[in-house]
């Protein structure tokens, strides 16, 4: 099994630590956050919290895929967060990737970077309608979203859990994760509204959304909340339809 990997030049002297944690991985370090579709656990150096993410191992196809045709999604959310960074967009400092790469397959990827303090993530706006200066925060979130739209980034996992929020004196901070599915590229009218579609189920979210959207692009507010509306439905739609299947495959499976 071949291990390689990419070192932030920042971190260049740290391999030997780098290369300790991913070869102690599934003994060592804390877990942490979500662990149902890949491993995440933190790590300390000298000080500094690492948040270093296992990626699950592909099927069979990806592993052909991943090895010779396409980049991996720790090598993915290393490029990207770099690049978001040259763009003046939060992300968590990255750090270096891995890949455990079989002659003829892939194996794993792990993808290292700094732990982000958030004071909350876009997600607690759709559960918490009392949130202290709630309306403040999504319209803050929505010229947030808009910057990324201005600066080329369409982010295809702009999902409530993928984006922290830290208070600032004068405001907040965003900072995008997650980053593996991503492109760089300009957005029409169509595909910018579309961008906030997997975000919430609340109309009255997507109200305030396409207010203050329809300020930053110069739109008129029923324009934009008209279209926001019918992609965040057509997203449900097709998640619930999904869901059900899923249900029912579990059903015949027993």
């Amino acid at each position: 099994m071949k291990l390689s990997k990419k070192i932030h030049e920042d971190f260049k002297d740290e391999v030997s630590f780098l290369d300790n944690i991913i070869s102690k991985f599934e003994t060592e370090g804390t877990p942490f956050g979500n662990q149902d579709r890949n491993s995440l656990k933190l790590f300390d150096l000298n000080g500094m919290t690492l948040n270093v993410k296992s990626f699950r191992v592909p099927n069979a196809i990806n592993k052909f895929v991943y090895r010779f045709f396409r980049k991996s999604k720790a090598q993915r959310s290393f490029e990207y967060a770099k690049k978001l960074i040259e763009l003046g967009i939060g992300t968590p400092q990255p750090i270096a990737f891995y890949e455990s790469l079989k002659p003829f397959s892939f194996y794993k990827s792990y993808y290292i970077s700094e732990q982000q303090d958030c004071d909350l993530t876009y997600r607690e706006l759709t559960k918490n309608f009392d949130y202290p200066k709630h309306e403040e925060i999504l319209r803050a979130f929505t010229r947030f979203t808009f910057q990324l739209h201005e600066r080329e980034v369409h982010f295809l996992d702009h999902s409530p859990g993928n984006t922290l929020i830290k208070k600032e004196n004068e405001g907040y901070t965003f900072f995008l994760v997650d980053l593996n599915r991503m492109e760089f590229r300009a957005l029409d009218f169509n595909e910018r509204i579309k961008n906030f579609a997997k975000l919430t189920i609340h109309k009255s979210l997507v109200e305030v959304m396409s207010d203050e959207y329809a300020k930053c692009i110069g739109k008129d507010f029923d324009t934009v909340f008209s279209l926001m509306w019918r992609y965040t439905q057509e997203f449900q739609e097709r998640y619930q339809r999904k869901r059900r299947l899923k249900k029912k495959l579990k059903f015949w499976k027993k």
